[in-house]
């Protein structure tokens, strides 16, 4: 699986629109997040907001790494550690990105495109597979 590079273009400019409501961003996605997967919540110890400045970090550092994959794929790799240490399934991913999807058109109205979905379709599942194969 690879991704273009119009559509590392288009997730990063339209991260860069996200940016700026990032707490709001984050409070949507876990609030959608644990509305498609419950199951999940009480994997979430940490105050909410304090995770949600987390995710966005996490997700920008993800975003503007698709530049140079060779250098994000050890970031993945540590990112995927971590989260299997917090009890982290492969089932848990889907609604995670179904989430973040979600959480995107919301925030990006009518800036949020087929292509634009397609394009962040792609890049989760290339993260997502990357993660969860190094952990296998």
């Amino acid at each position: 699986m690879s991704i273009t590079a119009r559509q590392i273009q288009l997730v990063q400019n339209s991260f860069a629109l996200v940016e700026p409501i990032a707490p709001q961003a984050a409070q949507m996605f876990y609030a959608k997040l644990f509305e498609y997967a419950p199951q999940v919540r009480p994997l979430f110890k940490k105050d909410l907001t304090a995770q949600g400045n987390m995710l966005m970090a996490t997700i920008k550092v993800a975003v503007n790494g698709l530049n140079d994959l060779d250098k994000l794929v050890p970031v993945l790799h540590k990112l995927a550690e971590r989260h299997v240490q917090y009890g982290v399934k492969d089932e848990h991913y889907t609604p995670v990105g179904n989430a973040l999807l979600w959480t995107l058109k919301q925030g990006l109205g009518e800036k949020w495109t087929p292509e634009l979905r397609q394009a962040w379709v792609d890049v989760f599942r290339l993260m997502a597979t990357t993660m969860k194969n190094h952990v296998a």
